[in-house]
């Protein structure tokens, strides 16, 4: 079949022929692809920034935002069958942890990461994975559309959840970087909280996709990240919370600096990092958070959400052959929303 592999940490990613996976676990299931997201950390991939965490033995097939179709099934799985439209968890999980009986199965401490740690992704005709990873679909879905919602949707929604019991009727939500998560952060935002929402972006074109969405101001980043904009939003108090979807550069200490007293710094984007003056944690009462992807429940729920409209993801489709290219493209900041590669 074919698949797009990195072959080499700083090389373009070579499109071929490999061979089709096999069933190995009872549980396991192959998934024909319908569309595989790209995503950013498909890029650092690539530039060898995930080495040192996951190890992978290369070459392996990158994707871990994908779709499609049942195509076989372990002899233990009963609850899907050839022909589901899917939509893949992007965690492999044991299922029996504390971490999993708990609902946090991103947590799992034997997860695997197809696409990321070396298991082969859904850049790809087929993918296997388990049937835990699976969430059905409603009959005659096209999956397509809907794979990056895989890593994407599903990172935005358990990080919006998180910070939901930190908002209020009048309450301020900063969103830093309007793209291919933020679109969808700040529809889940409005769903999932009372708060006002504020997006600072330093691009000009994002700036003005924005504006087209439902919030409450849009604002230049500028020259001190857009510090001053939000002091001016929020009366020279700060926000009550930041979600910061860059994560590099000088991101994460502008964040600290638009936050008011109590205020939450949410972190999605990384690249970057900031020193923590514990003293000024400590006068302001800050809080930190951290955000993975997310459970298996979270991509249920925004399941129903796409599914009723509430959610909208947009994208655009490209060929499989083209995924080279259409990396490059996304590296220099030209696809609006997310890029799905199409077998």
């Amino acid at each position: 079949m074919k698949a797009v592999q990195v072959i080499g940490y700083g090389e373009r990613v070579r499109v071929g022929e490999v061979k089709e996976p096999a069933i190995v676990d009872p549980h396991d299931v192959i998934v024909r692809i319908a569309g595989a997201g790209i995503c950013r950390t498909d890029l650092h991939i690539l530039d060898g920034q995930l080495a040192e965490a996951f190890h992978p033995t290369l070459p392996y097939t990158l994707g871990h935002e994908n779709a499609g179709w049942v195509h076989e099934v372990g002899p233990a799985v009963d609850a899907f069958s050839p022909g589901d439209p899917v939509i893949v968890h992007p965690a492999v999980t044991c299922g029996l942890c504390t971490a999993c009986r708990s609902g946090n199965d991103m947590h799992c401490p034997t997860w695997r990461f197809p696409g990321v740690d070396g298991w082969n992704g859904g850049y790809a005709e087929l993918l296997r994975t388990s049937v835990r990873s699976l969430v059905k679909l409603a009959p005659k879905t096209d999956p397509t559309r809907i794979a990056p919602h895989a890593d994407a949707g599903l990172t935005a929604i358990h990080a919006v959840k998180r910070l939901a019991p930190f908002t209020y009727p009048g309450s301020t939500v900063v969103v830093i970087g309007f793209g291919g998560l933020g679109h969808l952060a700040v529809q889940l935002l409005r769903v999932l909280t009372p708060a006002r929402i504020v997006v600072v972006e330093a691009d000009p074109g994002r700036l003005e996709w924005a504006r087209g969405y439902p919030v409450d101001a849009v604002h230049a980043s500028g020259e001190d990240g857009g510090v001053s904009v939000v002091l001016d939003e929020t009366n020279g108090l700060g926000a009550d919370v930041v979600l910061d979807l860059v994560g590099d550069g000088r991101a994460p200490e502008h964040a600290l600096r638009m936050l008011r007293k109590g205020g939450v710094y949410s972190i999605v984007g990384y690249g970057g990092g900031v020193a923590l003056n514990h003293l000024d944690m400590i006068n302001r009462e800050l809080t930190v958070i951290g955000n993975q992807i997310g459970s298996h429940r979270d991509l249920i729920d925004l399941m129903e959400l796409d599914r009723s409209g509430r959610v909208v993801l947009h994208t655009r489709c490209f060929p499989l052959d083209e995924a080279a290219d259409v990396l490059a493209e996304v590296a220099a900041g030209r696809v609006p929303g997310r890029a799905v590669l199409v077998p």
